[in-house]
């Protein structure tokens, strides 16, 4: 495959005003999209955002370029990416757009595409767009240009579906649940779908200002989510990233159910009722525990590289439904085609319902081992530190001291500028241990 300039693992990310999120660059991707992805169907392409106060810039750029192109646009507001991506197939559209970095920083954003099934778009199409970003940019004429439309309904269909995905002979009614939006696009979802069922719910970081999206709350800083289950008695909590396609839940004791533990309830489930149509993946950074688990249940269990699309690509090749990483994206192709947080808590709430169980009780069934993650941020330009033969030798070092016992990673981030250093292991202490001396090592190369 030819390689890629703009974009990455999920889209193309970076900080506002630097690279390529720019109102210039933004403009001519969406002109390059346009003729790419229109004139095959409705000459149609939808635009959500996350509610990050760079939005409404990248917002109009995209929109003035698809307009160049001849392609019209209807404008979403700030929506979650599966709502996105769920709409997209609806509408008919020929392509989804998604203005968002999802779990980063206010001053991050990102573009990120879906076809008009509702998947990310394929690697030739990536490539075919970054090809014609290299080609003069031209205006159709005026008579030909797209227009732009704002879909009022758009939160309450999406709010439908989310309802949808629940058992029609199941309620909330009784449970208390904390639901943290991380001040992201499922602020004026989540809280609604949740209540609409029967929920009492108790909003976190549902007041967004353009600044604060995933600022000490959401999936990413569960500090706010478990301290509000304990101020409040609840049974459960919610907590999403900022454009809402992650998940991680809360127990009515305060302690925080990842993105595995998740996965593993929903299949498991799924196993019980006879969906489960096949195995699991996960990633390289999936829990140990979590394949254990599985596979004392006889679920067959399979691994990709660490991203949601290589998650996809993979259930895709084997037929498989169920999949996800242990950030909290959690991918069930029988019911969403990408990863979408209300769904997957949902799925748990249906779950718990039917084993008339609480949380903590459900999230039993395997032992997670300790795993110790730390990032190190690095200077791109200056080359990769994971090449340097002391950071292969510290990790060569460290594999022998653990023999079967451990598990390590390393890998760079393919959204930030970081190298990630994973160590798994039986005993915490060591875990810790390994995981800092690798760190450091790699510290001393980068810097």
């Amino acid at each position: 495959m030819s390689e890629r300039k703009y974009f990455g693992t999920d889209g193309i990310r970076g900080k506002v005003g630097q690279s390529a999120i720019n109102p210039e660059f933004v403009t001519k991707l969406g002109w390059a999209a346009g003729k790419v992805l229109g004139g095959r169907g409705t000459n149609k392409v939808l635009i959500g955002k996350d509610t990050r106060i760079s939005g409404y810039m990248l917002e109009s750029a995209l929109e003035a370029g698809l307009a160049a192109a001849g392609i019209n646009s209807g404008l979403l507001g700030p929506m979650p990416t599966p709502a996105i991506a769920y709409l997209t197939k609806t509408f008919r559209s020929e392509a989804g757009i998604v203005i968002s970095a999802s779990h980063n920083p206010y001053y991050d954003n990102g573009i990120k595409f879906f076809s008009a099934d509702g998947f990310k778009l394929d690697d030739d199409i990536e490539l075919a767009i970054e090809a014609m970003m290299d080609k003069p940019m031209e205006c159709v004429a005026s008579d030909k240009l797209g227009k732009a439309t704002r879909i009022n309904d758009a939160a309450g269909r999406y709010i439908e579906f989310c309802k949808g995905s629940f058992p029609s002979d199941l309620s909330l009614k009784g449970l208390k649940i904390v639901v943290d939006c991380a001040h992201g696009a499922t602020y004026h979802i989540a809280p609604n779908v949740l209540a609409e069922l029967g929920a009492d719910v108790v909003e976190v970081g549902t007041s967004p200002n353009g600044l604060n999206i995933n600022d000490k709350v959401g999936a990413t800083s569960m500090h706010a989510t478990v301290a509000a289950v304990k101020e409040h008695n609840a049974d459960l909590g919610f907590a999403l990233d900022g454009d809402g396609d992650r998940i991680m839940m809360v127990d009515h004791l305060g302690n925080v159910l990842d993105g595995d533990q998740i996965i593993y309830i929903i299949a498991r489930e799924a196993l019980k009722s006879g969906r489960l149509n096949g195995g699991v993946v996960g990633t390289l950074m999936t829990n140990l525990g979590m394949e254990n688990g599985l596979a004392k249940l006889g679920i067959p269990f399979a691994r990709s590289k660490v991203g949601d699309r290589y998650v996809m690509e993979l259930l895709q090749q084997k037929g498989w439904a169920i999949g996800g990483e242990n950030s909290g994206h959690v991918l069930n192709l029988n019911i969403a085609s990408t990863g979408d947080g209300i769904v997957a808590g949902l799925q748990v709430l249906t779950a718990m319902l039917r084993a008339n169980m609480n949380l903590h009780e459900l999230s039993g069934g395997f032992d997670k081992y300790p795993q110790q993650l730390i990032n190190i941020r690095y200077d791109a330009s200056a080359g990769n530190p994971l090449d340097h033969p002391d950071v292969e030798q510290a990790k060569l070092d460290a594999e022998q001291a653990l023999g079967k016992t451990g598990r390590i990673l390393l890998r760079k981030s393919g959204t930030e500028p970081l190298i990630r250093v994973m160590v798994e292991c039986q005993e915490e202490k060591a875990s810790i241990e390994y995981a800092e001396k690798i760190a450091e090592v790699v510290r001393k190369v980068a810097n």
